[in-house]
């Protein structure tokens, strides 16, 4: 099976162990509470855990607000203002950490007509398989990048993100 490939075996044995720390008190909202549980984000990366290749490990997973993104943003990746999200793969068991911005990914969301939930979904896996070495720095990498995040969404019942986005 090449790499990438959805597996219809059964995920591998090697387990998912994710830390999670609310660094922003938004992420405290009662509608937003559920979504810094790690066993619901564990659910989320459920469906990436079935692509052939994929390592799980050990994840950490840091909410934020804009101003600790943007300063993050600024000192590794010399770019002005917040993202949605970054990830900062790691060695050994360890897979790395995703980092995630409330207010970016809310600002988002409503634009795209989309729920929060649904959008830090994607931008999980997105984030996740940054952490396995997958990018879009070229259009066949976007491509095959897109492709396995379209896949991985739709096992959680969540539409293609990259359509509703040609479609505006």
């Amino acid at each position: 099976m090449e790499p990438g490939s959805l597996s219809s075996e059964s995920p591998s044995s090697e387990s998912l162990s994710i830390d999670v720390a609310v660094n922003a008190p938004l992420w405290s909202r009662p509608d937003t509470a559920k979504l810094t549980d790690s066993q619901w984000i564990e659910g989320q990366l459920a469906p990436v855990l079935e692509i052939e290749g994929i390592r799980a490990g050990e994840l950490s997973i840091a909410l934020v607000d804009d101003e600790q993104m943007a300063e993050l943003n600024s000192r590794y990746r010399d770019k002005d203002g917040p993202t949605n999200v970054l990830s900062f793969p790691a060695s050994g068991g360890l897979l790395g950490d995703i980092v995630l911005s409330y207010e970016t990914l809310a600002r988002e969301a409503e634009d795209k007509n989309i729920s929060f939930g649904a959008h830090m979904s994607h931008l999980l896996i997105h984030g996740f398989l940054h952490l396995q070495g997958y990018d879009h720095q070229t259009e066949t990498d976007a491509a095959a990048m897109e492709a396995l995040e379209i896949t991985a969404l739709s096992k959680l019942g969540i539409d293609n993100p990259y359509e509703k986005q040609k479609m505006s």
